[in-house]
């Protein structure tokens, strides 16, 4: 009988506090590898360096300044991304944590 009278307490651990750390574990997993699918940590490693490696002469400026332009557009491109992706993810997280509450207004409204 005591395993019964105990199963509120299990069911708020797990959902309030094993369930969430978990959570945010797999969320981590989908950000690391959504960085390493949009490659922003290397564009940020090679900003200034030239695009395709061209150090002609006479054509490195060139390249160094298309390379920024570039690269500038697909960081500001990654960032929005994972900034929606961020916002998606607090937005499961917070309802997965609401859905016991939103549950007892409605059987009770």
């Amino acid at each position: 009988m005591n395993t019964y009278a105990g199963l509120p307490v299990v069911f708020l651990k797990f959902w309030f506090f094993e369930a969430p750390r978990d959570i945010l574990a797999f969320f981590g997993s989908v950000n690391t590898s959504f960085l390493r699918f949009s490659s922003l940590p290397m564009y940020l490693k090679t900003f200034f360096k030239p695009m395709k490696n061209e150090y002609r002469k006479g054509l490195v400026g060139f390249s160094i300044g298309i390379g920024i332009f570039v690269k500038t557009v697909f960081i500001l491109l990654d960032l929005v991304l994972l900034a929606a992706l961020l916002v998606v993810e607090l937005v499961l997280l917070l309802i997965f944590i609401g859905f016991p509450f939103l549950t007892i207004a409605v059987l009770f409204l």
